[in-house]
């Protein structure tokens, strides 16, 4: 039996081996290459072989093109790749990177065959973002030697790598394999073994819950992709984003997945399965949840499913003022935008003081958009002269949309919308900006619950380009209608959705949230790990601990609630963890502490 790792030398690393040349294998082969690395590349095809080699001469001159390499540099890192169809190349790697399809079967027999053919102190690491690496490495000769080295694609361009330990690996290939991917201009995370590790542990769990979604016909594959795009800022809607990944990768994963946590969750939505056995798997086949214009293209094309061009809705009426009632950020940001687009708008609350100050917000803002160069100071205060401040909600009685944006307790926006009810004209739409509560339960508060429709800004309202527009079963079509013209108005993108916990933005991105929160709390990875692979490896603006101070632990806590209340998944149950933080008063950012903490004002 070979020496402990901990007692042997390690490898330099300077000859890699990579099994399995697809997308990935020959992104990570380029990556190693010109790093300088001596890279042997493995298929079982020769046209794998081929087509490897003429992707990195591509790719190579492209970035000669780009001024990333020089010519010389780019003969040299082709120089150094050989490949070859037959395993036994690997016999003189100082580390195979296995980056074969994800089967058991395969990968078991890849790592058999390599026992007899590197050296005993050669690492083994299995490209896997499924499967487990305890389970791989167990019937290996070495298995102290074998760990998961997790790239992501493109391997060129992406910087995250997560580093998978399992309870058979020496820590000694953990650290070598860890200095490796910094060498190679990578960001290492340290995760442990279970299916999707870190980053895709989260996200194919976001990803699967849109498709249960777009399956639900809750809202359109357009719509739900448009509301994380600009209500997350993410750069790619979810179901663009699983043709891409592949449909068929994704249920082998959430397959993995499930089959550990028992999680509903993680049970691929029945979408997934039917897509797969249709041969429907995303772009690599021009088809999965959208249509490309060929196999491989990112090109999406019109089909059955698109929206007609130019489609006329049933007009709405006309709206030439608007009410905002509310004194907070969200209520200030709301009449900011209506009056920037050139409604007349009263901004009323409870006292005539607390208007009149959420109107000096407002022209605070202002006034930084004016110093910012993005409106003139004569615009600056025509917008504000557009805005009335008032004590009362009386001054609502010409107006012809009403929105409100109080506090988040369904008891005070239904004394409001009862208020309402009386004060506003008949055929004025009334509005309600909940993030979480029933849109219905505030129309049913009114005598006229035909008029009452969900307007879910973002905040800030003047910044974020997103409204989710939310009709109930009583909702009129014309109020729908009504709404998606003054969005165009606002230029802001209108989504349309039911009226259920969450709608489509909160329904996604708090279970994900919750997620990481069980990851820390089952000291899985740290804050700063998982916050780095979503940034990295998921291309998210924000971690899901910087999100979750920045939002605030009692408000994340309470939309779990709602969420958990109303789907009755145990999955969507708050984690312990987030209770606790919040029941010591832990709520982010606004408190100076909660996952971490800050500086004082």
């Amino acid at each position: 039996m070979a020496a402990p790792l901990s007692d042997a030398p390690l490898s330099p690393f300077k000859t890699i081996a990579v099994v399995g040349l697809g997308t990935m294998g020959t992104g990570i082969t380029e990556v190693l290459a010109r790093a300088g690395r001596e890279v042997v590349g493995i298929d079982v095809s020769e046209a794998a072989t081929a087509h490897a080699v003429a992707a990195l001469e591509t790719a190579t001159a492209r970035a000669v093109q780009r001024g990333r390499l020089t010519e010389q540099e780019r003969t040299d890192a082709l120089a150094r790749v050989r490949t070859s169809t037959d395993l036994s190349a690997a016999a003189d790697a100082d580390l195979v990177i296995e980056v074969a399809p994800e089967s058991y079967e395969i990968k078991h027999q890849i790592f058999r065959e390599l026992d007899g053919i590197v050296r005993p102190d050669t690492i083994l690491a299995t490209g896997t973002n499924a499967l487990s690496v305890t389970r791989l490495a167990a019937d290996s000769a070495r298995p102290e030697r074998v760990l998961g080295l997790h790239f992501f694609n493109p391997a060129p361009a992406m910087k995250l790598v997560e580093v998978v330990s399992s309870v058979l690996t020496a820590p000694a290939a953990v650290a070598a394999v860890t200095e490796l991917a910094i060498e190679l201009g990578k960001e290492p995370v340290a995760v442990g073994d279970r299916p999707g590790f870190v980053a895709d542990g989260l996200l194919f769990g976001y990803l699967n819950q849109a498709a249960s979604m777009y399956e639900a016909k809750y809202a359109s594959r357009e719509d739900i992709d448009a509301a994380m795009r600009l209500g997350c800022g993410l750069p790619m809607g979810p179901l663009a984003l699983l043709d891409l990944i592949g449909i068929d990768t994704a249920r082998t994963v959430l397959e993995a997945m499930y089959s550990e946590s028992h999680d509903r969750l993680h049970a691929p939505a029945p979408i997934l399965k039917q897509l797969s056995e249709a041969g429907l798997t995303g772009r690599k086949t021009g088809r999965g949840f959208y249509s490309y214009e060929t196999p491989g293209s990112a090109t999406v094309v019109r089909d059955a499913l698109t929206p007609p061009e130019g489609a006329q809705l049933t007009p709405g009426r006309t709206v030439r003022s608007v009410g905002v009632a509310g004194s907070g950020t969200m209520a200030s940001g709301i009449a900011e935008v209506f009056a920037k687009a050139g409604y007349e708008v009263v901004l009323a609350a409870r006292s005539e003081e607390k208007a009149q100050f959420a109107k000096s917000r407002i022209g605070k803002s202002l006034s930084r958009s004016v110093d910012r160069g993005r409106m003139t100071a004569e615009a600056a205060a025509e917008t504000l002269d557009r805005i009335t401040a008032a004590g009362s909600y009386d001054s609502f009685a010409d107006v012809d949309l009403a929105v409100e944006a109080v506090a988040e307790d369904l008891e005070i926006k239904q004394q409001l919308f009862a208020t309402l009810d009386k004060v506003c004209k008949p055929g004025a739409v009334l509005a309600t900006t909940t993030s979480s509560l029933p849109v219905v339960a505030c129309a049913r508060a009114t005598s006229r619950p035909q008029d009452v429709i969900g307007m879910h800004f973002f905040n800030p309202a003047p910044a974020m380009k997103l409204v989710e527009v939310v009709r109930t079963v009583l909702t009129d079509v014309d109020v729908q209608s009504t709404v998606h013209e003054v969005c165009v108005k606002i230029k802001k993108h209108a989504v349309d959705c039911g009226d259920r916990a969450g709608f489509i933005v909160n329904a996604l991105l708090f279970p994900y949230l919750n997620n990481a929160i069980k990851m820390v709390q089952e000291h899985y990875a740290s804050l700063d790990d998982i916050d780095a692979a979503m940034k990295l490896g998921g291309g998210y603006p924000m971690g899901p601990f910087e999100l979750l101070d920045v939002v605030g632990l009692d408000v994340s806590l309470a939309i779990e609630k709602v969420l958990h209340r109303e789907f009755r998944d145990p999955g969507l149950a708050p984690a312990p963890l987030l209770e606790h933080l919040v029941a010591a008063g832990c709520l982010g950012r606004k408190t100076g502490r909660g996952f971490r903490e800050y500086a004082r004002r």
